[in-house]
């Protein structure tokens, strides 16, 4: 006789399982507890098996009917109802597992074991945050080039173009990592090249002139800041580095007797170890550094106190130190920044004629944009370069001590 919602009320838990029958071998079980699951009895393949339905009163007795005639309609196609909701289960776990942010997360912890700096971890985490809040929690293999174009497009509206189009690059390298995991079958941000208002080129503030740039020079030796901070506008000067890789930098990376700086690839931007002619000027402002610092991990360690109070675990100075150290002696971003030392020095190193152009671009640490040349054209240029740093540190004094400024010419004018 069929189930009612009154007769199921009425039921009462015994001292073991009760199996109490609707129709068409749906079960209501009954445990010693009081708990009540909804089962279906059935055979397949010659075999009595079980599909659990889920829990009374949350599944009620129409519900239950309904889930047992779908699961009747496997069995008349041939399918097995409970490895059918097996495949179901695993394939929601998978898609859970798979979602947008899973992946992303995935491919940063990836690139933390490949030895990627920190920075770039965490920017490309910062621009991950902007497709969290809509594309975070979906399948990957559901995500549509629409979808990713929406949350393009509002970061496009608030005018920070660059912003979307390296937020752009960096959803098709989470899909093409997806891709290359079977997790993804394409690229939908492939689709979407051309869709974005392309950035306008900036170009990273730097005094080209002699006569200014000697001017600096001076602003600095007179700087009341910390003396790390001043050592490091002088050390910018003189070595041109990126910013990150000189403040990042470890004394025992610096091998002062024989006047050189090996940069571990692992935070040059072209993931290539880097050597830097060290000048005697700069040997002696890294070695008076040295009593200062010798006993930090770090040439320029940051502060060693957590905002708690305790002491933290050894770090570099911050990001906005050296740049925050030219706004406070007056320079703007329009006039000066810690980056343009290198613009400043591959200006005046090329307009003075005394240098091969690939000399220039060794020290600089840029990559040949011609690929063919660069697989040729692997030289170091290292006894040459070391020339070159000494001449830079020996002008780069004559302009800070104001000397009469002969003007540079061009190689071959």
């Amino acid at each position: 006789m069929p189930l009612s919602d009154a007769k199921i009320r009425s039921l009462k838990p015994t001292n073991k399982v009760q199996k109490v029958s609707d129709e068409k071998g749906l079960q209501l079980w009954i445990s010693p507890a009081g708990n009540r699951v909804w089962n279906l009895a059935y055979r397949f393949d010659g075999k009595q098996k079980k599909l659990s339905i889920g829990p009374y009163p949350e599944i009620g007795l129409a519900d239950a009917r309904k889930r047992r005639d779908e699961a009747r309609a496997l069995l008349v196609n041939g399918v097995d109802p409970a490895e059918h909701k097996k495949r179901s289960s695993a394939a929601v776990a998978a898609s859970r597992a798979n979602t947008f942010s899973a992946i992303a997360e995935e491919l940063l912890e990836r690139k933390r074991q490949q030895g990627r700096a920190p920075h770039t971890i965490s920017k490309l985490d910062w621009l991950f945050d902007f497709a969290r809040p809509s594309l975070g929690e979906r399948p990957i293999a559901e995500i549509n080039a629409a979808e990713v174009l929406e949350v393009l497009r509002l970061v496009e509206k608030r005018g920070r173009h660059d912003t979307a189009n390296r937020l752009r690059a960096v959803i098709g390298e989470v899909f093409r990592y997806a891709i290359a995991t079977t997790r993804a079958t394409n690229d939908p941000t492939f689709a979407l090249r051309g869709a974005l208002i392309a950035p306008k080129a900036k170009h990273r503030s730097a005094i080209i002139d002699p006569v200014e740039f000697g001017a600096l020079l001076r602003v600095i030796d007179g700087f009341n800041g910390q003396p790390t901070t001043v050592a490091a506008l002088k050390l910018l000067a003189l070595l041109f580095p990126r910013p990150g890789e000189l403040r990042q930098a470890e004394w025992i990376e610096f091998d002062l007797e024989r006047a050189v700086w090996v940069i571990p690839a692992e935070r040059m931007k072209m993931r290539r170890e880097h050597k830097v002619a060290l000048p005697r000027q700069a040997v002696d402002i890294l070695r008076e550094l040295h009593s200062v610092t010798g006993k930090s991990k770090y040439v320029f360690p940051g502060n060693g106190m957590s905002k708690e109070g305790r002491r933290a675990e050894p770090r570099p100075i911050s990001e906005n130190t050296l740049n925050g150290a030219l706004r406070r002696m007056g320079y703007s971003p329009a006039d000066m920044t810690a980056h343009g030392f290198r613009a400043t020095a591959s200006t005046l190193l090329n307009e003075s004629g005394k240098f091969a152009s690939d000399a220039i671009e060794r020290a600089l640490a840029h990559a040949d944009n011609d690929k063919t040349r660069r697989a040729y054209a692997r030289g170091e240029h290292w006894p040459e370069r070391v020339t070159m740093a000494q001449w830079w540190a020996d002008q780069i004094d004559n302009w800070r001590d104001g000397a009469k400024i002969i003007p540079l010419k061009k190689k071959g004018s």
